[in-house]
């Protein structure tokens, strides 16, 4: 393996070479041990070393337990864009949100980056074989990269993975073995499996390579964050010691693993003297299996394993997060800054339409519980707005249709009956129980500030099919009212010409427009004097930068009644 690199006992502190084939302690026989390196000189040469080098996770190879990429094999995983989140930042008032889209990778999530490195790692060992259990995604990404490299993989999957994720596995050659049984059966099954073979099992966070592949998430976005302000700074020099870190980021998760070599990878910047701290962890959980969420809440160092998940996200059914989730609160507790939180599974379906019709993202339920979280803690005043938050779209995947593949490409496993995770309840409340488009088909916008106006717009597009018009000006705004007689107004206070108040003194004042109901959204802190000039003449006033989308329909919806 890499020279540069040395596994550590998480148990016994013992240090040794890491080799697939023997991934136990020599000293003690734990599992659970950590790739550590020579952080202060790393320090002082990676800067210059990955300068000219390809914008992709293997820039950063001598932080990597392998003795090198191998590029034949590489299918262009990681170097990943971020994005700036404009309008759906502009919707929670947070105005450096970043989305480091991890659906750009060969197979559509970040766990390419575990595939990518963990092939690597045992085409050097000499391993041709091997095992995983998995919730979806990593089997897919395993089962891309290791078709490439010759190496066969057996998939078990519990029953519950959506057919799509199954026929994705398949279709790359993997042998796949659908088990009935939650995913921490599956995960017994699986490992038994490899033992009674004698084939490499795939172990997750016990795993170092795949540890270490998540970490190259958190180097990419120091560099990128770096590159953003300094484009911003005269005179900057070619090659910048100082890195950036966000001062939030947030991972939805199912077992741990990407946080975990996430927050590693900040600590090894910290290490390196690149950076100057860490930033705070938001691990978002599905509320129907959120382990670690009710461990972190209840101040416990281990989670109480769920065994009955109740989630229609099954990529996230992983009921007992182990070692891991000690090892991220652990860490995040003794960091200073991080949380844990859950969403619904109505909060998630509802934020899947907001970031498509806001950002034009199209992402899976499993990414979009992060983004969720964000909304709900934005709302609880747990987040400051003018912090630098980097969300992590961890995936979205296409369907594979089922003719290509034809029958026969699964094999069952059925587990006792007192072990079969018990199936979430059906009926599950529709993503949208909101205002009805045909009771207010029709809404007139009134604010001088572009961006203001496509915010809202945008707003009333996740929620509905409705007709927007909108007025740029208070003069342009009366007679637009007279003209189209919209079902609603949505009204700016602070305009040029004619203000807010003065639209409406003359809607009022017209039998015509008199009775169209109007919200006020506006900037401005109102004085006594100006509070009752709108007393009884308004539905509700708003404040921008302090409502959500949900909240403002939510304020429309009482208009229905």
């Amino acid at each position: 393996m890499n020279f540069n690199c040395v596994a550590e006992c998480l148990d016994c502190g013992n240090r040794a070479l890491y080799t697939p084939i023997s991934p136990g302690c020599p000293e003690c026989g734990s599992l659970w041990r950590e790739a550590r390196y020579d952080y202060p000189d790393l320090g002082r040469s990676l800067p210059e070393w990955v300068r000219d080098r390809p914008f992709d996770m293997w820039r950063y190879r001598e932080l990597l337990p392998i003795l090198k990429p191998l590029p034949s094999l590489s299918m262009g995983e990681g170097g990943t864009p971020l994005i700036k989140a404009d309008n759906f930042g502009m919707m929670l008032g947070c105005t450096n949100l970043y989305i480091k889209d991890e659906r750009q990778n060969p197979t559509s999530s970040f766990k390419d980056r575990q595939a990518a490195l963990g092939v690597v790692a045992l085409k050097e060992a000499g391993i041709n074989e091997m095992v995983i259990a998995s919730t979806g995604n990593v089997a897919i990404a395993y089962s891309a990269h290791a078709a490439r490299a010759g190496i066969k993989v057996w998939a078990f999957l519990t029953s519950l993975v959506p057919p799509e994720k199954m026929r994705e596995v398949a279709i790359y050659g993997a042998q796949v073995v659908k088990v009935t049984a939650s995913y921490d059966q599956v995960k017994k099954v699986a490992a038994e499996f490899a033992r009674q073979r004698n084939i490499y099992l795939e172990a997750g966070a016990r795993t170092i390579p795949s540890v270490e592949s998540m970490k190259t998430i958190a180097f990419e976005i120091s560099e990128q964050l770096t590159e953003l302000s300094s484009n911003n700074v005269k005179g900057k020099d070619n090659v910048r010691q100082n890195w950036r870190t966000p001062d939030w980021y947030f991972q939805s998760v199912s077992g741990g693993l990407g946080p975990l070599g996430v927050q590693k990878g900040f600590m090894e910047l910290l290490q390196m003297g690149l950076t100057d701290r860490l930033p705070g962890m938001a691990i978002i959980q599905a509320e129907g299996c959120s382990p670690m969420v009710t461990a972190w809440k209840k101040g416990l160092d281990i989670a109480e394993p769920i065994t009955s998940p109740r989630t229609h996200i099954t990529t996230l059914a992983t009921g007992d997060p182990g070692r891991t989730y000690s090892l991220l609160a652990q860490r995040i507790r003794s960091s200073g800054g991080g949380l844990f939180e859950s969403v619904t599974d109505e909060e998630t379906f509802r934020t899947i339409h907001i970031l498509a019709k806001m950002e034009g993202l199209s992402i899976e339920p499993a990414a979009a519980v992060s983004f969720a979280g964000l909304i709900k803690l934005v709302r609880a005043g747990a987040i400051d707005p003018a912090d630098t938050i980097v969300i992590n779209c961890t995936g979205h995947t296409m369907p594979i249709e089922k003719m290509i593949l034809g029958d026969g490409w699964s094999k069952n496993v059925a587990v006792t009956k007192s072990s079969v995770m018990e199936t979430p309840q059906e009926g599950l409340l529709s993503a949208f129980n909101r205002i009805s488009s045909d009771r207010y088909p029709k809404i007139l916008v009134v604010d001088d500030v572009p961006d203001a106006r496509r915010l809202i717009r945008r707003i009333f597009q996740s929620q509905g099919d409705f007709s927007i018009v909108e007025a740029s000006n208070g003069r342009e705004a009366i007679d637009l009212a007279r003209l189209e007689q919209p079902n609603l107004i949505i009204l700016d206070l602070m305009m040029p010409e004619i203000d807010g108040f003065g639209v409406l003194d003359v809607l009022k004042a017209n039998p015509e427009t008199a009775q169209i109901p109007v919200i006020v959204v506006t900037a401005k802190e109102l004085t006594g004097e100006e509070n009752e000039l709108l007393r009884g003449r308004i539905h509700s006033l708003m404040q921008k930068g302090h409502f959500l989308s949900d909240e403002f329909m939510e304020e429309i919806n009482t208009l229905v009644g």
